[in-house]
């Protein structure tokens, strides 16, 4: 059984997690009872950060929202804050397993985790979020684009902890969707799931200017993936889904598991694009309806 340590402080838990051999980060403890159930979990010493002052919470910036490593999954869902400036980030936390799991598990090690198939990530890839990591040497940030090295490998360095995600304000003239799809249940991992966000401002008397299309899919390669589609202003939605798909049929490289086989996933990650790509399409066709939505917090 690994050794379980309780530090005060962000020093002390960095330090911990420098000295241990196989020194692990307990944050809302869900990736580490998935890996001990799977029979993977191989860490010497668990680091419980959850005494720490300061790592919990939502807090509005002037760019955007500062989220803390210890925040509930359910606090980014649920939160008004995160429903008002991201609100894309909020709805694809909610599609995060179940409420018990977004009560426990937390941002931090959502991300640190480092699953190929989290939700999370699709969101934040378009929306331009940043990781800060500290450890030893300090605290540095690092772009979520950049934070996914590898399957099940992140930029986090020995000795540092995810402290918090920072994540930029949604653009007011953006419409936004998301889509997931499932084989086994609805609270399961995703064989496919996709984030999609459209910016483009309004040229007036209804004409608009070259439409910017984000894109951030899960599930369908051993990272998160990314990529990026610029539209002229005549574009329509049948457009963007085929310029979509074009973007990311490089990108799609899934791995074959009980959920299904590389044929059926890749199928899969095409329609969850395509419905992620239409939902935001339509969203930003309709200012007015979207403007209202994330004055509701929707």
């Amino acid at each position: 059984m690994p050794v379980l340590h309780r530090p005060e402080t962000l020093d002390e838990a960095c330090a911990l997690l420098a000295e241990c051999d196989h020194g692990m980060v307990y944050g809302g403890g869900t990736a580490v009872q998935i890996l001990s159930k799977q029979g993977v979990l191989f860490a010497s010493d668990l680091v419980d950060i959850s005494r720490i002052p300061g790592l919990s919470g939502i807090k509005e910036t002037a760019d955007g929202l500062r989220i803390g490593a210890m925040t509930p999954l359910r606090a980014v869902e649920t939160g008004s804050a995160a429903r008002r400036v991201a609100p894309l980030a909020a709805r694809v936390y909610g599609h995060v397993a179940n409420p018990r799991v977004r009560n426990t598990a937390s941002v931090g090690g959502n991300l640190a985790h480092g699953d190929y198939r989290l939700d999370p990530p699709t969101a934040l890839l378009v929306l331009d979020a940043v990781v800060e990591l500290t450890g030893p040497s300090g605290a540095r940030r690092v772009p979520v684009r950049e934070f996914f090295v590898g399957f099940q490998e992140t930029a986090v360095r020995p000795g540092e902890i995810v402290t918090a995600v920072e994540v930029p304000a949604q653009p007011e003239a953006a419409g936004a969707g998301f889509t997931k799809l499932s084989s086994l249940s609805a609270n399961d991992w995703p064989c496919a799931s996709a984030a999609a966000l459209v910016d483009g401002r309004a040229r007036g008397l209804g004409r608009r200017g070259p439409a910017h299309l984000r894109l951030g899919l899960g599930a369908v390669a051993s990272t998160p993936v990314f990529t990026e589609v610029e539209l002229p202003g005549d574009a329509t939605a049948d457009d963007a889904a085929e310029a979509a798909r074009t973007a990311v049929e490089p990108l799609i490289d899934p791995i074959p598991d009980v959920r299904g086989g590389v044929e059926y996933k890749t199928r899969l990650a095409f329609v969850a694009v395509d419905e992620a790509v239409r939902s935001a399409w339509k969203e930003r066709s309709d200012e007015r309806g979207f403007l209202s939505g994330r004055r509701r917090g929707r």
